[in-house]
């Protein structure tokens, strides 16, 4: 089998979040998010992508997955799962249903059940057919955030893939300055990066890596197409390695050809910001803090209008669309307070459309009990490719 983790921890991350349903007064929770799935027992699929639940009681019965045919070797070999169900594709088929039939057999009519709501596993049409399957059998409340808030602290083990994930991601950065310089095309610094976190036997990140030169250096979302470095230009890059599910992030802007002083001031207030952004992470103070740092580096160097309305997010294993583990957002007003164990990405983000120059910096931190433990090996300078 292809565990990522001992039997032990899945058996104690089950157990707290039995617990955490009994503190609801839940009865069980229908699992839908992919991240759930993997973090409470291993398995690890795309096939969320259709109707697949799973069914963890407040008691101590096994584990039920109600899934395709196509996931049941991948719930054998990936989980701790032993009772699969399985639906198949016909015309007007309702695996809802199916999953009513489920609840049924583990006495589950009339109880409250939590269900996870806020997840890219479960589309409105498909929540539409379970609350119509459902209807009087039990009342459905939601409980996106049971699992969720189990999941932000990582567990010693979880730490080490992240730590894994991160030096892949400097592994990635190396690539990335090896080979932008004028006249590279993005695609071989993308293909650069990407190789040197395959090699280490890391997977890329759950979203595409955002790459841009000239006017695209700006995003901070990736976009279709790619182009040559100019002899003088700028690009921006920012990205995730990923170790068995687990994230780590890093941004990085980079001068290409020649140096702009413009753009070197962006630099060293972006550097400021991020030192500021880190020096914020403190175990039970509020994230909001931390995003109050980086407004207040950057709108006394004169960059309010250039910079985000939030710096960064947390981390953890997940699934395809994208890399960010949320909530929490940093945003300045967030309440939610830091803690140890947690993973967060801290990036400082200039997009100056006035002049048309970026400026970006990010990179991910454990929370220890001292603040934060910065991942990266590399060190923050104004770099240019020549």
């Amino acid at each position: 089998m292809a565990l990522h983790f001992t039997r032990e921890e899945f058996a104690a991350r089950q157990a707290k979040a039995r617990a955490a349903l009994r503190a609801r007064g839940l009865d069980a929770l229908l699992v839908f998010s992919q991240e759930s799935h993997y973090w409470l027992t291993g398995y690890d699929t795309s096939g969320y992508v259709f109707f697949q639940a799973g069914v963890l009681t407040a008691d101590d019965r096994p584990y039920v997955l109600l899934t395709r045919r196509p996931d049941l070797e991948q719930a054998r070999l990936t989980s701790v799962i032993e009772d699969v169900r399985l639906w198949f594709d016909k015309e007007g088929v309702d695996p809802a249903k199916e999953l009513r039939v489920i609840l049924a057999e583990l006495g589950l009519r009339g109880a409250r059940i939590g269900i996870e709501l806020n997840t890219y596993g479960l589309t409105p049409r498909n929540w539409e057919l379970v609350r119509k399957a459902m209807g009087r059998f039990c009342k459905l409340e939601d409980a996106s955030d049971a699992i969720r808030r189990l999941r932000i602290v990582k567990s010693p083990a979880e730490q080490a893939y992240v730590r894994r994930a991160a030096q892949l991601a400097d592994d990635a950065l190396d690539g990335m300055l090896a080979t932008a310089r004028p006249g590279a095309h993005e695609g071989e610094i993308n293909a650069a990066m990407a190789a040197a976190i395959l090699r280490g036997g890391g997977e890329l990140g759950a979203e595409h890596a955002v790459l841009g030169s000239g006017e695209r250096a700006l995003l901070s979302r990736n976009s279709a197409g790619s182009t040559r470095l100019g002899a003088k230009d700028q690009v921006t890059a920012e990205y995730s390695a990923s170790y068995r599910r687990y994230h780590a992030c890093m941004m990085r802007t980079i001068a290409i050809g020649e140096g702009d002083p413009r753009q070197e001031r962006m630099f060293n207030a972006t550097r400021d910001a991020l030192q500021a952004m880190t020096q914020a992470v403190v175990p039970g103070r509020p994230l909001g803090e931390i995003d109050d740092a980086h407004r207040r580096v950057y709108d006394a160097a004169g960059y309010a209008h250039a910079r985000l309305a939030a710096c960064g997010y947390s981390l953890g294993a997940t699934f395809k669309p994208s890399w960010m583990d949320t909530p929490p957002m940093l945003y300045s007003g967030n309440p939610w307070p830091c803690e140890e164990g947690m993973v967060l990405f801290l990036h400082a983000i200039l997009a100056d459309a006035t002049t048309g120059l970026a400026m970006s910096a990010g990179h991910t931190v454990i929370v220890g009990h001292a603040g934060a433990e910065v991942l990266t090996r590399r060190p923050l300078t104004y770099h240019v490719g020549r």
